[in-house]
């Protein structure tokens, strides 16, 4: 059970900052650190407030189990207890959507739609079935809607009635006059009473449908979007009268998928399973945007024409050195998100369309007026390389006339606002830091979000007024995860960690006041290591990139004269951050980082160019050229270390999981002698054989920049190596494909290449979850090391 501690509070924040100061690792061991991970304490993964602003509930993991149990903590005080059986009837849930008048609140629970009256505390359950409703949005007039699939219904809070509002269907309209056809038009003429029967059976069905749109009690008639399409989203307006729609036309090609074999299967025989397609055989499939006037069920399509620069081709330099044809017309589109790409304004007066091109060179913020039907442009973000995964959120403001967004085009993302009909867009931030997980208020007065004002690393609570001003830190933690406003918008929960606690809940007035840490939910033996604090470091790049940030792990007093064995770490994703003050996703990895201190190396963690929290260029370096500019770093920071730690230049080893895993071929491949062993954990060999969202962003497909594809795989510099490499992969990864590692090493086999071995696990997907296969890669990765490098 988790310590509840507002006596412990101040001492629990101090020891936060306590840990911050270098401390000498007690003995470890390799065993412990590889351990299921559930001896550490389970991490507050997510937390809500009740509806009274008086609890929070949050789920923890079980002890050798995945349940999560779900507990509650008064805020004022006392035992966390855990919520079960019919107690969990009556709870609230997370992500509730408050009206306009902030007098209720709707929320989704084990996939049902509840209201809850903020006025007095009355539940009221809105529907009870095994489908999985989802969206829940306010009218201004306190009506809700809300989806079960692309179906919509809408709850009146006047009446208490229910109503199936819409039912888009990917079929044909069985009432459509059917194609031309000669020898059934011959028949009609020649047979009356086949004329006359279907002229009956056309009449019949006019009024029926005349009759349903008159009568409010029936279901709607379904909305036919032809059998061709598939329906991508779906948006009703909060009035009940629009339905906005995306579709993909079923022939676009899918590309063809893998098959991965398991060897180790309860059956007895090698079973097989589909995994996904390669870059570029899969285009992601253009939609087309549709307005349906659920009054009479007519709908049009909605012309992309007027978006700015949707008839520019950014890659046509590209194409036309590959010889390919230049591209026709519009480029197509898709929303940036099925479930929030298409947000109605509250009044149902206005529809905000977040729309990305396929290619992702362009972001636009587009809205609509219903009965108009033209879609304007209110903001266009372009990049030459490409747009962000993140930063893509949106809202309207509470005057439903004005939009807010997050932008990157000041080269760090930024909180902006925008009229929904005119003007440009006014900036609430700025600065060379990121604003992310931005919330506005329940009172609407103001936004919250996380911040990294000070150092890329350091991720505070910040708040700035929603009409402009001074943005203000709320905390100094350093390590703030994400918040939740409570319903009343008085208290903020928060999540926070350091490097060796995971994420804890914490409570704080909404000013950033009385702050008060509720949990602490490591166990006593994780509690009771004397950790090795990572001295957080900035590297100079020598090649014009600035400073790298990054962790240095070593002993807390150097011996005079002596120089020190160097591993260095690759953290995974690319675009992912690991020096930061927050609890790292690479854990085992830290820790075993305090192991090989122990044993007499220094450790140095980059983020390396390609890296989160750094902003649009940072990010956007290695475009063409993966694994270049970050080798680069580290090629820097061996000489920081040589230069001011006391490093031995000529024992320097290099380790990495999945990007990290690439990096570690890239840096023993091209840069033969300067690294001395490597260990590349799941990695990239062949980017032609990675998935096409990540990787066709990055380096376009290979069928028309075929040169970035080659110079940023691993298995066209294999000839390089001459160093100890370790190859370790699951053989069940659906990641990053296990055929990756084989091909490399029948490669590897063919170059007559020695000092290589590949470890395999024939039971781990690409982010491992047995304690036998982590304790075996790090058993091996430990053992090179200290093979190559002592």
């Amino acid at each position: 059970m988790p310590r509840s501690a507002p006596l412990l509070s101040c001492l629990f924040l101090s020891a936060f900052a306590a840990m911050a100061q270098a401390q000498p690792a007690q003995p470890l061991t390799l065993d412990r650190i590889m351990a299921d991970p559930d001896w550490i304490g389970p991490a507050v993964e997510q937390a809500w407030w009740s509806w009274d602003g008086r609890q929070a509930y949050y789920p923890l993991k079980r002890e050798g189990s995945g349940i999560r149990d779900l507990y509650v903590q008064d805020i004022d005080g006392g035992q966390a207890r855990i919520v079960d059986g019919a107690s969990r009837a009556g709870i609230d849930a997370a992500r509730p959507v408050l009206d306009p008048q902030r007098t209720r609140m709707a929320f989704v629970r084990n996939g049902d739609v509840f209201v809850r009256d903020l006025r007095n505390g009355a539940l009221t359950q809105l529907t009870r079935s095994d489908a999985t409703e989802a969206t829940p949005r306010w009218s201004s007039d306190g009506a809700l809607v809300w989806r079960s699939g692309h179906d919509w219904f809408r709850w009146s809070a006047r009446d208490g009635a229910t109503t199936h509002a819409a039912s888009p269907q990917a079929q044909d309209d069985p009432a459509a006059a059917p194609k031309p056809d000669l020898l059934r038009d011959e028949q009609l003429r020649l047979v009356e009473t086949l004329r006359t029967e279907r002229e009956r059976r056309e009449a019949q069905r006019k009024r029926e449908a005349e009759l349903r749109r008159a009568d409010p009690s029936r279901a709607p008639a379904p909305v036919y979007l032809g059998k061709d399409v598939e329906i991508a989203a779906t948006a009703l307006s909060p009035d009940g009268r629009w339905l906005a729609v995306a579709t993909e036309r079923k022939s676009d090609d899918r590309g063809q998928g893998g098959k991965m074999p398991r060897y180790v299967t309860e059956s007895g025989y090698e079973e097989f399973e589909d995994v996904r397609t390669r870059v570029g055989r899969n285009l992601p499939r253009a939609q087309t945007f549709w307005l349906v006037d659920m009054h009479d069920g007519s709908r049009r399509e909605l012309s992309t024409a007027t978006l700015p620069g949707i008839d520019q081709d950014p890659l046509a330099a590209l194409r036309k050195a590959a010889d390919k044809e230049p591209l026709k017309g519009a480029r197509a589109l898709r929303l940036e998100d099925s479930t929030d790409g298409l947000l109605w304004s509250a009044d149902s007066r206005h529809l905000a369309l977040m729309l990305h091109s396929v290619d992702n060179k362009d972001r636009w913020l587009a809205t609509l007026q219903p009965e108009a039907g033209t879609l304007q442009s209110r903001h266009r973000l372009t990049d030459p390389a490409w747009v962000n995964w993140s930063f893509n959120e949106f809202g309207w403001l509470p005057d439903q006339r004005r939009l807010w967004f997050v932008s990157e085009e000041s080269g760090h993302a930024h909180l902006y606002t925008v009229d929904a009909g005119r003007g440009r867009a006014t900036a609430l931030t700025s600065g060379r830091w990121e604003v992310s997980q931005p919330a506005l208020a329940p009172d609407g007065a103001r936004f919250h979000f996380t911040c990294n004002r000070a150092r890329p690393g350091d991720y505070e609570l910040c708040t700035v007024p929603a009409t402009g001003g001074e943005v203000a830190e709320l905390t100094q933690l350093g390590g703030v995860e994400d918040f939740v406003a409570s319903p009343d918008g008085a208290r903020l929960l928060l999540r926070h960690s350091s490097s060796y606690v995971p994420p804890q809940l914490a409570v704080m007035d909404a000013d950033g006041g009385n702050l008060r840490t509720l949990t602490d939910t490591r166990s006593d033996e994780y509690r009771a290591f004397d950790w090795l604090q990572p001295q957080v470091v900035q590297v100079p790049s020598k090649h014009g990139a600035g400073t790298i940030w990054g962790k240095y792990y070593g002993p807390a007093t150097m011996e005079p004269g002596r120089t020190y064995p160097v591993v260095l770490f690759v953290h995974g994703a690319g675009y992912l951050q690991n020096v930061s003050d927050r609890y790292p996703n690479y854990f085992r990895e830290q820790m075993f980082h305090n192991l090989l201190v122990q044993q007499g190396y220094i450790v140095l963690d980059l983020d390396f160019r390609a890296s989160e929290g750094y902003g649009r260029d940072w990010r956007t370096a290695i475009y063409r050229q993966m694994g270049h500019p970050e080798l680069e770093d580290y090629l820097d920071g061996i000489d920081w270390l040589v230069e001011h730690r006391q490093a031995d230049r000529e024992r320097v080893g290099i380790y990495g999981g999945s990007y990290g895993g690439f990096m570690s071929f890239m840096a023993l491949f091209r840069e033969p002698g300067k690294f001395k062993a490597g260990a590349a954990l799941r990695p990239v060999t062949d980017w032609s054989q990675y998935n096409h969202t990540y990787t066709a962003n990055i380096l376009n497909t290979p069928d028309i920049d075929p040169e970035a594809y080659r110079k940023s795989s691993p298995i066209e510099y294999a000839a390089g190596l001459q160093d100890h490499l370790l190859i370790a992969h699951g053989m069940i990864d659906d990641n990053v494909f296990y055929r990756d590692s084989v091909v490399l090493a029948q490669r590897l086999i063919e170059l007559r290449k020695d000092k290589w071995e590949l470890a395999s696990y024939p039971m781990e997907r690409h982010g491992y979850v047995h304690a036998d296969s982590w304790y075996d890669q790090y058993r091996r990765i430990l053992e090179l090391f200290e093979r190559a490098l002592k």
